[in-house]
């Protein structure tokens, strides 16, 4: 088994919360572009990775997946939730 380097689990980490932060905050402000304000009343249009972590899928798999030299590196955070009926046509 190869030495695991915690700064590059450390930075690969942060890279990861950062995309998914990104990423969730990106849906939900489509999902307000297009009239819904399901996600802003919930908190989600945020840079802040709080209102996004997932504890399953945004700290325990992708640590484990760090920590036991996987190859790739999934997760996930919270699902935006939007409501079609608020979208305009």
């Amino acid at each position: 088994m190869a030495q695991i380097n915690m700064l590059s689990v450390v930075t690969m980490y942060f890279v990861l919360l950062f995309a998914l932060t990104v990423h969730e905050c990106a849906h939900a402000l489509a999902a307000e572009y297009c009239g819904d304000s399901t996600a802003r009343f919930m908190g989600r249009i945020s840079l802040n990775p709080l209102a996004h972590i997932d504890p399953i899928g945004t700290v325990l798999i992708p640590l484990v997946m760090m920590f036991t030299g996987a190859r790739f590196l999934i997760g996930w955070a919270k699902p935006v939730m939007v409501n079609p009926r608020n979208f305009r046509n």
